[in-house]
């Protein structure tokens, strides 16, 4: 005499006697569904395989200016982040929220096109109001005495007279990224 258990279905959960110790459905409609649940999770683990195979591929195509471009977001974003609240640096005005989209810029005194070496200097760097940033061309007069007042006459000197060339490596890109992420993470913490 064979012995049947009640078992709960794994599609349904309608209560079915398992006649086979193999048997996890109560139908063959429960089993199609059951099968095409299982196709679906391998095809989903494929498709995350692939996407990071594609991120891979993606990493490895990019070019040292993609690099200096994604490292200058975060620097940016990080200087945004430590200025808010202080106004600009140029005319002293209230810059607003610390986001990308605020009014506020991560304004460089030395450019990044005269000075590309000091681009992810922190003493060149200040949260600036978009009016003195990109209209003003930077309002550089106005933007010493600001610096100035922040960071010292010495530091400032010793800023203007930088001239030592610096070429980012792809590695020390990838590593201040990380930096200023991490930085940037750390003082939204502490908001």
């Amino acid at each position: 005499m064979i012995t049947t258990k009640l078992r709960k279905c794994r599609v349904c959960r309608a209560e079915y006697e398992q006649r086979q110790s193999f048997a996890v459905r109560c139908s063959p409609a429960c089993g199609s569904v059951l099968a095409f649940q299982r196709l679906a999770k391998v095809k989903k683990a494929a498709k995350t395989i692939e996407r990071k195979a594609d991120k891979v591929k993606r990493e490895k195509l990019k070019t040292r200016g993609d690099w200096i471009k994604e490292a200058q977001i975060e620097f940016n974003k990080y200087v945004r982040l430590r200025d808010s609240g202080k106004g600009c640096i140029s005319c002293g005005s209230a810059c607003g929220e610390s986001s990308v989209g605020g009014s506020g810029d991560a304004g460089h005194f030395r450019s990044r096109g005269s000075a590309p070496h000091l681009r992810f200097d922190e003493r060149n760097c200040h949260l600036q109001c978009k009016r003195c940033n990109r209209y003003l061309s930077g309002n550089v007069a106005d933007y010493r005495v600001g610096l100035v007042k922040r960071i010292g006459l010495d530091a400032v000197v010793a800023l203007e007279a930088d001239q030592e060339p610096r070429r980012h490596t792809v590695d020390d890109l990838k590593a201040i990224k990380q930096k200023y992420a991490a930085l940037t993470r750390e003082l939204r913490g502490k908001e």
